[in-house]
C-alpha cells in the first residue's frame, strides 16, 4: 500500500521534483518494510510504495530508473571526526597500515618532499602491526629529519611520536609528569611517546590551519563521505571556530553534508553555545557536549579495572578528575544538552557509569551515551539498561584489534566488543568509524558488524559470533539509529513519507549479497536533501 502525503488529486498526477522506480527499498522504518518507489518534492520524500501508484499519482523533472538495484537511507555515521579527517587529507602523511618503523620513515620522506613545511606531520602508524610490536623511538627521527619538528600521531589519536626539538619547545622531559598524561622513558631519556593529555600538550603547538585550508578539508572530506554513501556526519567534539565554519559554508550552499557537531567541554565552548540553547538546523545539530574517560587500548592509556596483561605495571589512565565530569554533566543537563563520554577499557566504563547514574537517577530519555563501550565489566551491562545509557560503537574496532587484544586482555577478551550484549541493553546501538582512525566507508562499519573478519575473510570463523549483528540490526545502526542517538529520528535514517530524503544507491545489495562480497560494494547515487 502507498504512503502519501495529503496532496495528492484524485484526478491529476501530482508534479514533484524526483521519482525513484524499480528499486528494492529498504525503508527501515518500525516494521522494516519494503518498497518499489519514492517521489521527493522540496527535499523531503511526499510518497512510499509501489511503483505503479507512485508513477500513476506522480511525475516528476529528474526520474531514475534504478533498475532493480538496492536503495536505503542515506548513510549516516554515528562517531567520528569529519574536521580532523580533512586536515589529514590535505597536511598530513598517511602513515596507516605499515609494517614497520622503517616504512613510516619511508613514506615521511616521500612526504617531506612533496609537501615541505615547517612541521612534518603523520598519522596512522600502529606498532601491533610491527614486529616486534613496540613502541618507536625518536633517536631514528633525529637521524633521517636533523633540526627538525616532527609530531607523528598514533593510529588510535591518544599517542604521539615526536621529535626533540618538539619536546623541547613543549617543556617536556624525563622529570615531566602530568595527571591523565605520560612520557615514556628510556635510559632516563624521554623516547618522544606522549600519551593522551601529554600528546595534547604537543598536538597545540602545531601551528593552526588557514580558514582557506580549513574550508579546503571540510569540502575534500565532503567529497570523500559522499562518494561512500555518507549524508550525515558526527563530528565528535569541536571548538567554537570549526563549528562557525561549518555552519556558514552550510549556509553558502557549498557544504551539503548534515553534520551533528559535538562540542569540547571547556567552559568558553560550553558557554558559548549552550547560551544560544540546541540548534536544530537543516544541515546542522549542535546538542552534546564530548568528554574523554581515558586512553586507548592499542596504546594501553585505556583504563582497566586490572593492570594489563601484557604489561602488569600499568592499568592506564583516567584522564579528568570527578570535579570535571560532574562540572560538564551539571552544565548539559541543565541546558538540555546530551552528554557523549570516549570510555574504551572497563575501568573506564566503569567510572563514566558512576558518574552519570549520579544524574540519570534512572530510566529516561536523555540519551546519554558511552563513546566505544570497547571492554565492560560483568556488572556494568545491565547498568545501560538502568541508566538508559547508549552505547555507541565503531564495529570496524573490533575487526583491527582482535589480533591483539586477547594480548591486552585476557580473559577479559570475552566481555569486549560485545555489540549484541550491549545492543539488547536498551533495544538499540550506534555505529560509526571514529574516521580517520578507521577508513571512511560505512560498508566496511557494516562487514565487521554482521562478519567480524577482515576484509580477507579471516578469520573464516569469525570473532566471538555471539556478538555479531544481524543485518537488519546493522543497516539500522548506520541509518535510524544513529539519527535516534542525535534525536533526528522524526527528520532522519529511514525513508518515510515527511522525511529528509536522504538515499543511497549501491550497486549490490548488502542485506542478500554473499557475505565475502560485502566489502566490494559500491555507491551509485548518493543524495542529500539539499
Amino acid at each position: 500500500m502507498i504512503a502519501l502525503l495529503s496532496m495528492i488529486s484524485c484526478n491529476q498526477k501530482t508534479n514533484v521534483d524526483l521519482i525513484v522506480h524499480n528499486a528494492i527499498i529498504y525503508t527501515v522504518d518500525e516494521p522494516f518494510s519494503m518498497a518499489e518507489a519514492f517521489a521527493v518534492k522540496d527535499g523531503r520524500f511526499v510518497a512510499v510504495g509501489d511503483e505503479n501508484e507512485i508513477l500513476d499519482h506522480f511525475t516528476a523533472s529528474e526520474v531514475i530508473d534504478a533498475q532493480g538495484h538496492a536503495v536505503y537511507p542515506g548513510f549516516m555515521d554515528g562517531h567520528s571526526h569529519f574536521s580532523g579527517y580533512g586536515e589529514n587529507l590535505v597536511r598530513w602523511a598517511d602513515l596507516k597500515g605499515c609494517r614497520s618503523y622503517e616504512e613510516v620513515i619511508e613514506r615521511l620522506q616521500e612526504h617531506d618532499r612533496r609537501f615541505p613545511a615547517e612541521w612534518l606531520l603523520g598519522r596512522g602508524w600502529d606498532q601491533n602491526l610491527w614486529e616486534p610490536s613496540v613502541f618507536p623511538d625518536n633517536q631514528r627521527l633525529a637521524e633521517v629529519f636533523p633540526g627538525r619538528k616532527v609530531l607523528l600521531t598514533r593510529i588510535d589519536g591518544h599517542a604521539v611520536l615526536v621529535s626533540k626539538e618538539v619536546l623541547d619547545q613543549a617543556g617536556i622531559d624525563a622529570d615531566w609528569h602530568q595527571d591523565g598524561g605520560m612520557a615514556l622513558v628510556k635510559d632516563g631519556r624521554c623516547t618522544g611517546i606522549l600519551l593522551d593529555n601529554t600528546a595534547d600538550v604537543a598536538k597545540a603547538l602545531i601551528p593552526p590551519m588557514s580558514r582557506e585550508q580549513k574550508t579546503q578539508a571540510l569540502l575534500k572530506a565532503q567529497e570523500n563521505c559522499l562518494n561512500v554513501g555518507l549524508t550525515s556526519v558526527t563530528d565528535a567534539g569541536l571548538d567554537i571556530e570549526t563549528i562557525t565554519l561549518i555552519d556558514s559554508l552550510q549556509e553558502a550552499g557549498v557544504l551539503k553534508i548534515h553534520v551533528n557537531a559535538w562540542i569540547n567541554p571547556d567552559d568558553e565552548t560550553m558557554d558559548h553555545f549552550m547560551s544560544q540553547g540546541i540548534i536544530d538546523k537543516d544541515r546542522l545539530t549542535v546538542r552534546s557536549v564530548k568528554i574523554y574517560a581515558d586512553g586507548a587500548l592499542g596504546s594501553r592509556g585505556a583504563k582497566l579495572l586490572a593492570p594489563y596483561s601484557d604489561a602488569p605495571e600499568t592499568s592506564g589512565l583516567i584522564l579528568e578528575s570527578d570535579e570535571f565530569y560532574r562540572h560538564v554533566c551539571q552544565k548539559a543537563l541543565e541546558n538540555g544538552y546530551q552528554v557523549c563520554c570516549h570510555a574504551i577499557g572497563d575501568g573506564g566504563v566503569h567510572h563514566i557509569l558512576d558518574i552519570y547514574s549520579e544524574f540519570l537517577k534512572g530510566t529516561n530519555d536523555l540519551r546519554w551515551r558511552i563513546e566505544h563501550s570497547q571492554v565492560v565489566a560483568e556488572e556494568d551491562f545491565q547498568r545501560y539498561h538502568d541508566y538508559s545509557v547508549i552505547p555507541s560503537v565503531q564495529t570496524t574496532h573490533c575487526t583491527s584489534d582482535m589480533d591483539w587484544a586477547d594480548e591486552r586482555l585476557g580473559e577479559r577478551i570475552q566481555n569486549a566488543y560485545a555489540y549484541q550484549r550491549l545492543l539488547q541493553q536498551n533495544g538499540w546501538v550506534i555505529n560509526g568509524t571514529d574516521f580517520p582512525i578507521e577508513d571512511i566507508s560505512p560498508i566496511y562499519t557494516f562487514y565487521a558488524a554482521v562478519a567480524r573478519k577482515h576484509l580477507d575473510g579471516t578469520p573464516s570463523e569469525g570473532f566471538q559470533m555471539e556478538n555479531a549483528l544481524t543485518r537488519e540490526q546493522a543497516l539500522s545502526s548506520i541509518t535510524i539509529w544513529v539519527a535516534k542517538g542525535c534525536f533526528l529520528e522524526d527528520r532522519k535514517g529511514s525513508i518515510e513519507v515527511g522525511k529528509d530524503a536522504d538515499f543511497v544507491m549501491l550497486d549490490r545489495d548488502i542485506m542478500t549479497v554473499e557475505e565475502a562480497e560485502i566489502p566490494n560494494v559500491k555507491a551509485l547515487i548518493t543524495r542529500t536533501r539539499l
